[in-house]
């Protein structure tokens, strides 16, 4: 059983300061002595971050706090039952370059190995990578575009790319 699931999160998310935000579930579990991690690939027909990887989530409805966004979307998009997610944190609000949000990653551990069921007109396809995986530097690569440094990340015929690789990478103590 993997016993560390210390990672760099805080107890509260970053202060509201009025720029509307989003929020996605980083959604970690256990498979065999492997912690993974969840992670969908957006159709191309999405309005945003079509064809793209991403977290489970979305825009809060009126009142949701981050955490109930995170649940419900990752429930509506991949079937995580919310009561099997316990909240470890926050890690710190990402911008993207296309979409006016914040986004919010809430960070949660699945207590038990999840029995995915992807929304077909959400997600494209599950991944579920191991996320030790990701602390191989090497396995990274790096643009400047428009003087952001951007990181890529090869991943099952997929490119992990963008707000949800500054998300790993944070998750991980890359960044």
């Amino acid at each position: 059983m993997v016993s560390d699931w210390t990672y760099p999160v805080t107890t509260e998310p970053s202060p509201d300061n009025g720029v509307p935000r989003a929020a996605v579930l980083v959604a970690l579990f256990e498979d065999q002595g492997v912690r993974r991690v969840i992670l969908t690939k957006r159709p191309m027909h999405m309005p945003t971050h079509g064809g793209d990887l991403a977290f489970p989530g979305g825009k809060p409805h009126p009142g949701e706090t981050p955490v109930e966004t995170a649940l419900r979307e990752a429930n509506e998009e991949v079937g995580i039952d919310p009561g099997a997610v316990e909240v470890l944190g926050y890690l710190p609000e990402i911008h993207t370059v296309s979409y006016s949000r914040m986004v919010v990653p809430v960070v949660g551990r699945l207590r038990e190995v999840p029995v995915l069921e992807p929304d077909r007109n959400e997600v494209d396809k599950i991944l579920i990578p191991d996320i030790d995986g990701f602390r191989d530097a090497s396995a990274w690569r790096s643009e400047t575009w428009d003087g952001r440094t951007l990181h890529f990340f090869e991943l099952d015929g997929e490119i992990l790319w963008g707000a949800t690789a500054r998300i790993v990478r944070r998750l991980i103590g890359l960044e």
